[in-house]
C-alpha cells in the first residue's frame, strides 16, 4: 500500500505532493515500484494535527482521484479519511477501499455508507484522536498512553469494531484490521504490537502495517548512537524494512509504506525464505486471509 499524502503537514513529506499534478505522478511512480493499493489521503494523522473540515479535504483529495480514474494501472485505490462525505465523493471517483483511522467511530454515517457499497475497508486501533493520541494534555494522559497489556487491548478493539462493522451490514471478507503503530502508543507499545502481532492475526483478517519511516524507528536508532535527536525521516528506510519484514512473519498481509520498491523488494526475498510467495501484483484486490 503505497502513501499518498496531498497535505501540507504530514510527518514524513507534508507538502511535497499537495499539487494535483504532484500527487498523480508519485501515485504513479508508486504503481511502478509496486504498488498493489494506492491510499490517498488529504488530512495529515501525526501526533498533534488539526482536523480538516470537509470541504477542504475534498478540494485536496477529488482532482487526484479524478487524475487516476479510469488508469488501467491494476492498483487498488484508497481514500484515508474518517469522513463519510469524503468516502462517498472518493468512491465515487473510482476508490474501492475507504482506511478509516477511527475504525466508524468518527463518522455516524461511515458504516452505513461501507455497507451500501461495495467497498473494502481498512478499521484502525487509535487511543483518542491525532491531536491528543500521544497523551499530551489527552486521552492518554500527561505520561503518555496506557494500556493494561497493549495487545490485548488492540486485539480487544479491533474484534469489537469488525463485529460492529458487520452488525452494520458490512461483510467481513470486505474488512481489514489495523493495529495503529504509532497512533497512541508509546515505543513499548508499538514494539509489543510488533513482536506478538500474531495475536492479533487470529481475527482471521488481513493485517495492515503501518510503520513507515515513524517516529518510534527514529528514536530507536537515536538511542543506540547514542544521539540526542531522533534520527530523520530520510534514514528510516532500514527501519521501516526491519520491521515490514518482521510483521510478515508474524503475519501481516498488507503494508502501509512511503518507499514501496525497496520495501517490496525485502517482502519478497523475506516470502522466499519464509517458503512462501509474495502476493501478486497488479490483480487490483486486497490480499485475501
Amino acid at each position: 500500500m503505497g502513501v499518498v499524502n496531498v497535505t501540507p503537514d504530514s510527518f514524513s513529506d507534508g507538502g511535497a505532493f499537495l499539487a494535483p499534478d504532484a500527487a498523480i505522478a508519485h501515485a504513479r511512480g508508486l504503481v511502478l515500484e509496486g504498488a498493489d493499493i494506492l491510499d490517498i489521503g488529504g488530512e495529515s494523522t501525526r501526533p498533534g494535527a488539526l482536523p480538516v473540515d470537509v470541504q477542504e479535504e475534498l478540494e485536496r483529495v477529488l482532482p487526484v482521484l479524478e487524475g487516476l480514474a479510469g488508469e488501467a494501472s491494476g492498483a487498488q485505490i484508497s481514500i484515508d479519511t474518517s469522513k463519510a462525505a469524503v468516502a462517498r465523493a472518493a468512491l465515487a471517483a473510482g476508490a474501492s477501499l475507504v482506511n478509516d483511522v477511527s475504525a466508524l467511530r468518527a463518522d455516524p454515517d461511515m458504516a452505513a455508507l461501507l455497507a451500501d457499497s461495495a467497498a473494502d475497508c481498512c478499521l484502525m486501533h487509535m487511543l483518542g484522536e491525532p491531536r491528543t493520541m500521544q497523551g499530551v494534555g489527552g486521552v492518554g494522559g500527561v505520561g503518555g498512553p496506557q494500556y493494561k497489556d497493549v495487545v490485548d487491548d488492540v486485539r480487544a478493539f479491533l474484534e469489537e469494531r469488525m463485529g460492529f462493522a458487520v452488525g452494520a451490514g458490512i461483510a467481513e471478507e470486505r474488512i481489514m484490521l489495523d493495529p495503529g503503530i504509532g497512533f497512541g502508543k508509546t515505543i513499548e507499545h508499538n514494539l509489543l504490537l510488533l513482536r506478538r502481532l500474531d495475536e492479533l492475526a487470529t481475527l482471521g483478517r488481513p493485517l495492515v502495517v503501518g510503520t513507515s519511516r515513524k517516529g518510534f524507528i527514529g528514536r530507536i536508532l537515536a538511542d543506540a548512537a547514542g544521539a540526542a535527536e531522533p534520527a530523520p525521516v530520510s534514514a528510516r528506510l532500514a527501519g521501516t524494512i526491519a520491521t515490514n519484514v518482521l510483521a510478515l512473519e508474524r503475519g501481516a498481509s498488507v503494508f502501509r509504506v512511503h518507499d514501496v520498491g525497496p520495501v517490496r523488494e525485502a517482502l519478497t526475498v523475506a516470502a522466499a525464505t519464509l517458503g512462501g510467495r509474495w502476493t501478486a501484483r497488479g490483480t487490483g484486490t486486497t490480499p485475501a486471509s
